[in-house]
């Protein structure tokens, strides 16, 4: 596989993305929804699960950039611009070109919080 691409494929399609470019996946029930930092919208025939296991078996090739949230969304940590666990609210932005606003549940955003200062404390 191409450093950098993340590869997902079934008898009938095959999507291949720069793992650079996934913003975020979040669950739809049996399938999932890429979403990609220029807006597109790719639906996948995988539960979040099996996407998961997916992009942990690329882990070179996407850099262990993704991290899940909860039991529906697997977000690009280097898109994390703001949390807020009690309003349970998570923004992901390039501050350029685009903004998603997420919802998840408070102990998930409080977790993910906690561990974006904990990686800054050991930068």
């Amino acid at each position: 596989m191409a450093s950098g691409v993340l590869l997902f494929s079934t008898s009938a399609e095959l999507v291949r993305v720069p793992a650079t470019a996934v913003v975020y996946v979040s669950a739809d029930g049996n399938y999932s929804e890429l979403t990609t930092a220029d807006g597109a919208r790719v639906v996948l025939t995988s539960q979040l699960g099996q996407v998961e296991k997916r992009i942990a078996e690329s882990a070179a090739a996407a850099g262990n950039r993704f991290i899940r949230i909860g039991k529906s969304l697997i977000i690009n940590r280097d898109y994390i611009s703001f949390i807020n666990a009690g309003r349970q609210k998570l923004v992901l932005s390039d501050c350029r070109t685009f903004r998603h606003e997420l919802s998840a549940s408070r102990e998930a955003l409080k977790a993910l919080k906690e561990l974006i200062e904990k990686e800054a404390d050991n930068e």
